[in-house]
């Protein structure tokens, strides 16, 4: 399978700014929160990595302590269940002292039309996508104002620029979170805290394992599809870079600007190729 080379990224950048800083990552047990962990670590970052699985995590630390010289704490952490958010960051901040850069990397999505989707992946990806998102961010807003420093980074999709049949609901998930985040910056920015939103095309993870039960998507859009580590150096490249969009691959971000400007054409267009997911 081809792996679609994110431009502009040799995989070779170094980012010193994170060097000892502490990186909390959440959906970090598998696909891209894992690949962004150990580009994390390979910059000498301190690590925090949230999933609901415990076991993966703690494989995963182990691989990151052996090869790197730094910490990694791992949390069982299901950002669907809201409540216990606040709880989960507050222990955090006891052990950690402070949060340099969360990354809300946790998500997940099904493509079906709107007359076969169930209501219960429908609620399953507001309360991860969305509403997840919102409460880690809520539980370190308050420090980073006080610190006035911080960055923030939500993995939206390109997705939220173009939505394309048998992805309504998905789509909306991630419109949600680029609006929010969008706010987000724009409330953050008097605080000296950056927000960015990192706009990716399919990424070759587990993710289609959920979202494409059928394998069609994915056959359709192998040879297209982006590595995950590349996509995660850029990500760590840019943590505590007053940046406001990673959108990857550009050629895809092209295609959901022209959109934008004539989007009954492009839905005409293209809407043979878009029945293809």
């Amino acid at each position: 399978m081809k792996i679609f080379k994110i431009e502009g990224e040799d995989g070779n950048m170094e980012n010193k700014r994170i060097r000892k800083k502490t990186i909390v990552i959440t959906g970090a047990s598998g696909g891209l929160g894992e690949k962004i962990a150990f580009a994390a670590a390979k910059n000498e970052a301190n690590l925090v990595l949230l999933a609901r699985s415990l076991n993966k995590l703690e494989k995963i630390k182990a691989e990151i302590e052996a090869a790197y010289q730094v910490s990694c704490l791992t949390v069982r952490c299901d950002v669907a269940e809201h409540g216990k958010i606040p709880a989960v960051f507050e222990s955090i901040y006891n052990r950690c002292g402070q949060i340099d850069v969360l990354v809300n990397n946790a998500g997940f999505g099904v493509f079906d039309e709107v007359q076969d989707i169930r209501m219960e992946d429908v609620r399953g990806m507001f309360d991860v996508n969305v509403i997840g998102l919102i409460a880690c961010t809520k539980a370190v807003v308050p420090h980073m104002q006080k610190n006035r420093a911080g960055h923030i980074i939500n993995i939206a999709s390109q997705s939220a620029k173009m939505a394309t049949p048998k992805s309504s609901v998905y789509a909306a998930s991630k419109f949600a979170v680029r609006g929010f985040t969008d706010s987000l910056r724009m409330e953050m920015a008097r605080f000296g805290v950056y927000v960015t939103a990192v706009h990716p095309g399919p990424v070759a993870t587990g993710f289609f394992d959920i979202a494409d039960r059928s394998g069609t998507y994915r056959k359709n859009i192998e040879k297209w599809m982006l590595d995950p580590g590349k996509l995660a150096e850029k990500i760590t490249d840019t943590m505590l870079v007053n940046r406001r969009e990673i959108n990857a691959p550009k050629w895809m971000n092209a295609s959901a600007a022209i959109h934008a400007l004539f989007p009954g054409l492009v839905e005409r267009l293209g809407r043979q190729a878009f029945f293809k997911k």
